[in-house]
């Protein structure tokens, strides 16, 4: 028995080191790293609080915070009971509204509390957008036409920021989430995000049809870094995260220390708060107390589709006309957002672990629609009980 024991420990041993060895000659070895973040400790996907696990640069707050403003009536309205349900059940960490720039609501779940920093996921998106029309109104970038090859020469000049921001490349990203094999897990555990962005190429005409890719905001990432000569981090600190008095630093996942290239098509670990306010910012169009920080253009340009056959995108960020309402809002992989619906001086926040898959052809989630009918429900028992 012992025998047959030792037997089939040295062949175990032999059949992982001839994979570790396979896995490593063909380019998979942040395999090992998905392994040791996600299946080690108890998950099974990427997670809100896997930012210790990785490297990160820092985001710089400002000297001064620049508190939110709290309603008369913040926290009279009790949540929903499907609201809370809700949360509960998609283990929800903060659900925030938002009315004429003052917190009406708040309330954090499962032990989270004002200051805890989770994982944006692809909210950063929406976010490194900004990035671009900032670039280009501080005079780094020329306008959302400007080529890639300008900066990367190798790719096709007719690839625009434009079309990396709109979702709209013709790269040859392989977008699928539970394949470990797949771009964007290489880019996620991997450790030279800038290497894998340079490997790829324009298969499809650019600025045609909508394609959903991460590989589109991580090369932006990199022209924005290379226009401005700073990192992503240091730039998004001094156009917004400064300016906007946040209420504290936050941390923004890298590939490695070697390749020192921010994840930009996701991992920005803040706060609710901090996240509300980049809704603040393009609910007034750019204004933030009295100064522009962006240009109205801009976020106009945002929060319209660029494809008339895909409706549900602008540059950067998701639109929606749910309610008959002009809906745009920041999205993360698990149920992340910051919804704005200006003409309802409206932010709903919400930060958490799982969401609710859609169905068929609709390109929202069905918890998206939840938040929504339970703000609503909540802002008219608010004005019920005022009048």
């Amino acid at each position: 028995m012992l025998k047959k024991l030792t037997r089939f420990l040295l062949l175990f041993t032999g059949f992982l080191l001839l994979a570790s060895f396979l896995l490593y000659i063909f380019g998979y070895s942040y395999l090992f790293k998905a392994i040791g973040t996600v299946y080690f400790t108890g998950h099974t996907t990427a997670f809100i609080d896997d930012y210790p696990y990785f490297e990160n640069h820092l985001i710089e707050n400002a000297d001064s915070v620049q508190p939110w403003e709290i309603a008369d009536n913040y926290n009279k309205t009790e949540a929903t009971k499907t609201l809370d349900s809700l949360n509960e059940k998609l283990g929800t960490a903060a659900f925030l509204i938002i009315k004429n720039d003052r917190i009406v609501f708040e309330k954090y779940y499962h032990d989270y509390g004002k200051l805890s920093r989770t994982n944006s996921f692809s909210m950063a998106k929406s976010i490194v957008t900004a990035l671009m029309f900032k670039a280009i109104q501080d005079g780094y970038l020329r306008n959302i036409q400007q080529p890639v090859s300008d900066f990367f020469p190798q790719f096709d000049p007719r690839l625009s920021l434009g079309d990396l921001s709109s979702m709209s490349s013709g790269l040859n990203w392989n977008e699928n989430y539970y394949n470990p094999f797949a771009s964007t897990a290489r880019s996620y555990f991997g450790e030279n995000n800038r290497e894998q962005i340079l490997e790829l190429q324009v298969t499809e005409t650019p600025g045609k049809e909508f394609k959903y890719l991460s590989g589109n905001t991580e090369l932006l990432g990199m022209v924005i870094e290379k226009a401005t000569g700073m990192s992503l981090s240091e730039y998004l600190s001094k156009s917004f995260w400064k300016p906007m008095g946040m209420n504290d630093d936050a941390l923004w996942q890298i590939d490695s220390r070697e390749s020192n290239l921010e994840k930009a098509y996701c991992c920005i670990a803040s706060n609710a708060r901090n996240f509300a306010k980049f809704g603040r910012l393009f609910e007034n169009y750019g204004d933030w107390n009295g100064a522009q920080l962006l240009d109205s253009s801009y976020v106009a340009l945002a929060s319209r589709p660029r494809f008339e056959k895909s409706p549900y995108y602008g540059y950067g960020f998701w639109l929606s006309n749910y309610r008959n309402k002009e809906i745009f809002y920041m999205r993360g992989v698990l149920g992340q957002y910051v919804i704005i619906i200006p003409e309802d001086h409206l932010i709903i926040t919400r930060l958490g672990q799982k969401f609710i898959r859609k169905t068929g052809d609709d390109k929202h989630y069905k918890d998206f629609y939840m938040y929504i009918d339970e703000a609503y429900k909540m802002i008219e028992d608010a004005a019920q009980n005022q009048s």
